[in-house]
């Protein structure tokens, strides 16, 4: 029996490569370097190195699972292929227009995100359909063939249908795509009503532009990657994580591919929500950070939190607003700092700033020895005693010290610092600017800090962790095994999930629960059909039925859990005590005499994946058998370098309790723990610490 799994996590800095054996409990790791030229070569020679040094039969692969970030980094750069729209007459500026709001309000000189699809390559038809389904225009389908044939003779490959309230009745989309596809069966089609049949006319717009923009990149990639793993023996479902936490199989990949904007980021929340319920955690902030960006999500009960929309491809990086709305489900992510290869520079006021511009994969940070010359955070790390130069990922790759040293002198000098002040300078920013994003986010949430424990994952996260950790004055910290692949540990956690959406805008006290119970019966064999092809067990699924709520006048909506159903006359109640429960929380108190409407109906079907129980085999000893010796690690409380204890990270048995200052080696990443913590091992091999408080 095929017993393996095999995860593949493509990061901006670091390919990662894990085969994980459920039998044994064994895993093998292997950390390759991004090849943003052809994301794949990087990719397979990985899978190369790791079955050859680890003795694996590719045969012996019983599964694939893979997350990327390269149609993120397409829309990001505008690497995507040629699109055109094809919308309702009079609404071709709609992804102009967007909301006509500013997201810098006193900022003349705003950029906004420009539009996927260029004015030229925007058509109209007439068509109109209204805001309660029925047919007010029927399709002009001369008009709507006519003006394709322009599109494909100007070189459009990828084409959006994007038809007026096409949610409450998408007749005229489906007989558009119809007869496209029967006159160009070559062009890629998407259309509203398959990527996002929900209101809104511009964030559907531009999610469904979005996909249209990443899809004939995303059909050659994956067919050619799956032919390429193929090729080296690995005969095996291939599926792809979604923002959503769960997995899918490559062909609805390829029809949707919007729906992988934040797969890696996702995966790794899946893993910090994991080992945190077996630390006995319920409530984690979930940091991972790699060498390009560092994310942070909330687990509140064991689960991520889940969100239904978010921004790609932001103007200004951290600013709401400045992004193109994407409305897809998504585990709620944001972005709170530099990663290992951001760079440090002096601004104009000669002031210290990290990011957001990072040396990437190539050349890399100065300590890479790959031609970069500029100082990054791992340079910073390495020079202030966190990374040994001679266990860089375990030893495979070799680190240029003196470019280090280097690229901190010429940053010091900039600064008119020493050397020694600007590398801790580089690590306290970035920490402070994490700490900082994270006290927002929680507070968005109406969370409090202290309320949670801080899980690491990522080859820097671990690094950074502690002092993060101390800023937000957080009690506990967890630092699972392999943590430096944890997003691609958690792709092989993920469950089979699919998400389904259908507007609906009706008063509760209105609304017709049996109809309503059918819409959600329609929506769950849609997902069931798509789930059922992924291998997952289907007897052991679960189906959650979910409302979009608002008071009638407002403008924006809670996401509320409903009842399983069959639902009746009773279950309006049910939703409507849910609401003000949620919005209660949220705001304090319910507007009176105000009546509640429905606006989405939303079901995520997940069902779990054979194999998909992580654990890891321990042949760990005493903390003074893993003892590896000690070296001089610059920590903030003396101002000094202090002598530290260097651990092998898998020496260390369960129960072994180790007193900081100290740092835990794995091949991977390197776990850093200042003085007065108390790291104990747990039975899963995570580490457990108790922070220090000031």
């Amino acid at each position: 029996m095929k017993e393996l799994a095999l995860g593949i996590d493509i990061g901006g800095t670091f390919t990662d490569i894990v085969v994980f054996d459920p039998s044994g409990a064994r895993v093998a790791i292997w950390k390759e370097s991004t090849t943003p030229d052809d994301p794949s070569r990087g990719v397979i020679t990985g899978i190369r190195r790791v079955l050859e040094r680890d003795g694996i039969a590719a045969g012996d692969i019983g599964r694939v699972v893979h997350a990327t970030t390269l149609f993120t980094n397409a829309l990001i750069e505008r690497k995507g292929a040629k699109t055109g729209l094809i919308t309702t007459d009079g609404f071709r500026d709609v992804l102009e227009i967007a909301r006509e709001r500013k997201y810098e309000l006193y900022d003349i000189f705003i950029e906004m995100p420009p539009a996927l699809v260029p004015r030229p390559l925007r058509r109209e038809v007439p068509e109109r359909i209204g805001p309660d389904g029925t047919v007010e225009t029927p399709l002009d389908e001369a008009a709507l063939l006519a003006e394709v044939d322009a599109l494909v003779a100007e070189g459009v490959t990828s084409l959006a249908l994007l038809f007026l309230h096409s949610y409450a009745n998408p007749v005229h989309e489906q007989r558009a795509a119809a007869l496209i596809a029967a006159r160009h069966p070559t062009l890629s089609v998407s259309a509203s009503c398959d990527i996002a049949p929900e209101i809104r006319e511009y964030p559907r717009a531009s999610t469904t532009v979005a996909n249209a923009y990443v899809k004939p990149l995303a059909e050659i990639y994956l067919d050619r990657l799956a032919s390429e793993i193929a090729g080296l023996g690995i005969e095996a479902p291939f599926f792809l994580m979604l923002s959503n936490g769960g997995l899918t199989h490559v062909e609805e990949a390829k029809r949707a591919p919007v729906h992988l904007l934040e797969s890696g980021p996702a995966a790794g929340a899946l893993a910090g929500a994991w080992f945190g319920r077996n630390a006995g955690e319920e409530r984690v902030l979930a940091f991972d950070m790699g060498g390009t960006t560092a994310k942070l999500s909330l687990v509140d009960g064991g689960e991520p939190l889940v969100a239904y929309g978010f921004e790609a491809a932001r103007e200004k990086r951290f600013m709401k607003g400045s992004g193109l709305p994407i409305q897809i489900p998504t585990i709620e992510l944001i972005e709170i700092g530099a990663g290992g290869g951001s760079i440090a520079h002096r601004d104009e006021l000669g002031l210290m700033k990290v990011g957001p511009q990072s040396s990437g994969a190539q050349p890399g940070p100065a300590c890479y020895g790959r031609g970069g010359t500029d100082a990054t955070v791992t340079d910073a790390d390495l020079l202030l005693g966190y990374l040994n130069a001679d266990f860089f990922l375990g030893g495979e790759m070799q680190i240029d010290l003196a470019a280090s040293k280097a690229a901190m002198r010429r940053l010091a000098d900039a600064l008119g610092v020493d050397a020694e002040r600007a590398a801790w300078g580089i690590h306290d920013v970035v920490n402070e600017n994490m700490a900082g994003a994270a006290r927002v986010h929680l507070a968005e949430h109406g969370k409090e800090p202290r309320d949670y424990a801080l899980l690491a994952t990522g080859g820097a996260a671990p690094v950074h962790a502690y002092h993060v950790a101390r800023k937000l004055g957080l009690g506990r910290m967890i630092c699972p095994p392999a943590a430096g692949v944890g997003s691609t540990i958690g792709l092989l956690m993920a469950p089979a999930r699919i998400d389904r959406v259908a507007s609906s805008t009706v008063r509760v006290g209105d609304a017709d629960w049996s109809q309503i119970d059918a819409v959600f019966a329609r929506l769950e064999d849609e997902a069931l059909t798509v789930l059922a092809e992924t291998g997952a067990d289907i007897p052991g699924r679960t189906v959650r039925r979910l409302a979009d709520m608002r008071y009638v006048g407002q403008g924006s909506e809670i996401t509320v859990p409903l009842p399983a159903g069959p639902f009746d006359a009773g279950t309006g109640a049910v939703a409507l005590t849910a609401f003000e429960e949620i919005y209660r929380t949220l705001f304090g108190r319910v507007p009176p005499d105000v009546a509640a409407q429905l606006v989405n109906l939303r079901v995520s079907v997940t069902a779990p994946v054979p194999g998909a129980a992580f654990a890891l085999a321990s042949h760990g000893r005493d903390a003074e058998s893993a003892r590896k010796g000690s070296r001089p690690v610059w920590f903030p409380d003396g101002g000094a370098y202090v002598d530290t204890a260097v651990y092998a990270r898998y020496a260390l048995a369960p129960g072994a309790v180790v007193e900081g200052p100290a740092i835990f080696e794995e091949n991977e990443s390197t776990f850093v723990v200042g003085p007065g913590a108390r790291c104990t091992v747990h039975d899963d091999g995570s580490i457990v610490v108790v922070v220090p408080q000031d």
